[in-house]
């Protein structure tokens, strides 16, 4: 009488191939994520460089890219030590308006030439267009998908909201007359006004809000990146015999 077919744990050589798998997928994910933190850092430093540096972090390009710096360093490194990732809600916010950023600025391109060529085309060209496509990439080929939901969407405000707080109040301590007052002329008060201010923002945070929406839309509907297999039941017993499966 033979014993019947059992199929429980994997082979201890199944086992050691999926771990030197997983270590070679966290190692590809951890060194994109370090080149997407080298971009963006390497586009505020130079752009640091070659301008005021206190009127370079009133842009608004300038300090998301910071941050985006900030996030996808610390995923790296706790892609590569092996830790948990970070939550959604943080890696789909620097996506969002590193993205957003890059967008504005090229459809309201209008053709007027820098005014130091060297650094500043490099610096625009690392802000504005690689590190918007870096985080795309990451978000495409390295993060697993239907991650991004709408509860995000308060959280993910919080962030221009804190931005026009800071511009405001930044432009209304200094004195009249200072160059480059406010970032944008959209936020100049002294030509505007605060209310038209305020309804320029409100227009951008709804434009904001139509694309994080649209996004977190792309986000459920994309295919898993290559490399990321579903996590499968595992079996206790195998079928046709009974039992727990």
């Amino acid at each position: 009488m033979t014993a019947p077919r059992t199929a429980t744990l994997p082979r201890p050589r199944d086992a050691d191939a999926f771990h030197r798998s997983e270590r070679a997928r966290r190692r590809i994910a951890g060194t994109g994520h370090a080149l997407v933190c080298a971009v963006a850092l390497a586009g505020v430093v130079i752009d640091l460089a070659a301008g005021a540096p206190f009127r370079t972090l009133t842009h608004f390009a300038v300090l998301t890219n910071l941050l985006a710096a900030g996030v996808f360093g610390r995923q790296a490194h706790r892609c590569l030590r092996g830790g948990k990732p970070l939550p959604p809600a943080l890696t789909g916010g620097a996506l969002l308006f590193v993205v957003s950023a890059g967008l504005g600025y090229h459809l309201a391109q209008t053709g007027t030439a820098p005014d130091s060529p060297g650094p500043r085309v490099a610096a625009d060209l690392l802000l504005y267009t690689a590190a918007p496509l870096a985080v795309t990439a990451d978000w495409l080929l390295l993060t697993p998908p239907r991650t991004l939901r709408l509860r995000f969407l308060p959280l993910w405000l919080l962030y221009p909201a804190a931005y026009l707080t800071y511009v405001l109040i930044r432009g209304y301590l200094l004195p009249d007359g200072s160059p480059d007052r406010y970032a944008y002329a959209f936020l100049d008060v002294d030509t505007y006004g605060y209310p038209d201010v305020l309804a320029h923002a409100l227009v951008l945070g709804l434009l904001c809000t139509l694309f994080a929406t649209l996004l977190i839309g792309l986000d459920h509907l994309r295919p898993r990146p290559m490399g990321r297999r579903r996590p499968r039941r595992k079996r206790i017993s195998p079928p046709g015999i009974g039992g727990l499966k």
